[in-house]
């Protein structure tokens, strides 16, 4: 069984729905990681104290073979077409373990999904 990981940086306030609309589309579930981020625009200042955007990192641990879809819904779901909502990307993922007690229903799914 092969695995990729999302990560998705949203703002806080769509951390949920990009999750459920995730987990709809196959996701089993997610890792949020509150962050701040810097982008092309400055910092806005206030008083002399900079005033740096607060960030989700979503991160999500997929089968391959619903990647791109679990991607698309990302996507769609935080409005990503609209300049600063978010940015999404994939990586594969060499070894995993701690998925011993899910891999029995994995293997359902890939068994039932091809034969």
């Amino acid at each position: 069984m092969r695995f990729n990981v999302i990560f998705a940086t949203v703002k806080p306030d769509i951390s949920d729905r990009i999750v459920d609309a995730a987990k709809n589309a196959g996701a089993t579930g997610a890792t949020i990681i509150p962050a701040r981020g810097t982008g092309t625009r400055e910092a806005k200042t206030f008083f002399g104290l900079t005033l740096e955007a607060r960030t989700d990192i979503i991160l999500f641990l997929v089968e391959e073979h619903i990647t791109k879809d679990i991607l698309d819904v990302i996507g769609s779901s935080g409005e990503f077409h609209k300049p600063g909502t978010g940015i999404a990307f994939v990586l594969p993922v060499e070894n995993v373990i701690g998925l011993e007690s899910q891999m029995a229903s994995f293997k359902e799914k890939v068994r039932d999904q091809y034969f």
